[in-house]
């Protein structure tokens, strides 16, 4: 075991917050198995990368990676690489078969046996293992890889909306949400470690307790956290428009350390393609839930994702999106063109979208969308926003951070300069005095000394 410990092992975590977290939890357990963590990776001896397999992009990157660290194989000190996440789940024999590079496979359903995975590469073995995700324990101890002033706090694992287009449930597995008592006291375990902004996520977040409860409990969950500590900013991701409960409204309106934000992937507005979607819910539901949040929270921020080009979808359809997205004007926005992705329903649809009709609708809505999004910036103009601080930048001289309305990686920044010396985590308020594209610009504001 001499040796065993003396490895050092590297990783290269892609694609959704959901994944970082099951990268922090495998760390976690190659940590207690005593195995060195490193994050260069010429130093490594053995690297995992946590795949993702969405779509046909996501899927490229994944490859690549395995392919770049193929090099230090040949190269440099690097005796194995261990291919896990959501493309190990999804495609083990086209692995096996197509990336000879890869020593070892880790499905989603076995984050669990990574030390078992790592120590048989290191004999020199070849080692898979790909179970059912209904099998895996969720939670677990985690090495937190975000910065300290924030953390991702997986509620659920899997899904059960099964969108003709995804093949997440496959990957996945059925939804599963974890006890509230065991979310909790990972908040608690979290605000410990000095997190300031807590991002609530699942496949489906909306979806809380359903499956263990009898009843939609998102709210009842955000409750108990902000009772039980002191996080003071709490994010929600990936809620959908169907299952916005009234009561899901009211503790985002009353909670004051809930941010006035959500993230509500609408993917449509075209019943014909909600449809084809398998979407819950139809056109108006979607207006009625926008029209409800807006109503009970005029303040709150709205994210939404499309997707362009989706088979059958015609211009018409499209008009229809773009007319809703320009009268509509969500605050945060993106879109994706469609992905033919095998094992999906929508792989064998009709009248499938050439890929130049996707781009340029892709184009066009992006458009649109920077437009409003400029529009939205400039009216902060000479408002003052509270930012939780970043870091600062030598080469623009000035801090970067994020306001409220500002979800980490997917939305804007704030960069702002400061009398005062600034500390990461930090907040301060921010005078906004300037746009450049989808960023804020501004000057720190300190409370005069009497």
């Amino acid at each position: 075991m001499e040796e065993e410990k003396a490895l050092k092992v590297g990783f290269v975590s892609l694609g959704c917050p959901k994944n970082t977290i099951d990268t922090e939890v495998m760390l976690a357990e190659l940590h207690d198995a005593g195995f060195e963590i490193t994050g260069e990776d010429i130093e490594a001896d053995i690297i995992i990368v946590n795949t993702c397999a969405f779509i046909e992009s996501a899927k490229k990157e994944s490859i690549d990676n395995i392919l770049d660290l193929a090099w230090l194989k040949e190269n440099r000190n690097l005796r194995g690489i261990i291919c896990t996440g959501c493309m190990a789940q999804r495609y083990p024999d086209e692995i096996e078969k197509e990336l000879p590079e890869v020593d070892a496979i880790v499905g989603t359903g076995s984050i669990h046996d990574i030390v078992e995975a790592v120590k048989a590469v290191a004999a020199g073995k070849k080692y898979r293992s790909v179970k059912p995700n209904e099998e895996l324990v969720l939670g677990g101890d985690r090495v937190v890889t975000t910065p300290d002033y924030m953390a991702y706090l997986k509620i659920a694992e899997g899904c059960d909306n099964r969108c003709t287009y995804c093949a997440i449930p496959s990957i996945r597995g059925p939804f599963r949400s974890r006890p509230m008592e065991d979310i909790v006291n990972e908040a608690k375990v979290l605000e410990s470690l000095g997190t300031k902004e807590l991002i609530l996520v699942a496949q489906d977040t909306s979806r809380y307790g359903i499956d263990l409860y009898g009843s939609y409990k998102l709210h009842e969950l955000i409750r108990k956290i902000t009772d039980e500590t002191s996080i003071p900013w709490i994010r929600l991701l990936y809620c959908y428009p169907d299952k916005i409960t009234d009561e899901l409204v009211a503790e985002i309106r009353d909670n004051p350390r809930v941010l006035r934000y959500i993230d509500l992937p609408i993917q449509h507005i075209s019943d014909k393609m909600l449809r084809a979607m398998n979407r819950h819910g139809d056109g108006s539901l979607i207006r009625e839930v926008v029209a409800k949040l807006r109503r009970e929270i005029p303040d709150i921020v709205l994210r939404t994702t499309v997707i362009v080009g989706f088979p059958g979808e015609t211009e018409e359809d499209f008009e229809e999106l773009c007319d809703f997205v320009a009268e509509t004007k969500f605050d945060r926005f993106g879109a994706f063109p469609y992905s033919r992705e095998e094992g999906t329903a929508a792989y064998d649809l009709p009248d499938q979208i050439d890929e130049q009709v996707k781009q340029d609708r892709y184009d066009q809505i992006m458009r649109l969308q920077a437009n409003i999004h400029e529009q939205k910036n400039e009216e902060k103009l000479r408002t003052n926003i509270t930012v939780l601080c970043e870091g600062y930048d030598a080469v623009s001289e000035s801090y970067y951070g994020r306001s409220a309305a500002d979800a980490p990686d997917i939305d804007g920044k704030v960069w702002f300069s400061s009398s005062k010396k600034l500390a990461e985590g930090e907040f301060v308020t921010v005078r906004v005095t300037d746009v450049i594209d989808y960023d804020l610009v501004g000057i720190a504001k300190f409370p005069k000394k009497a």
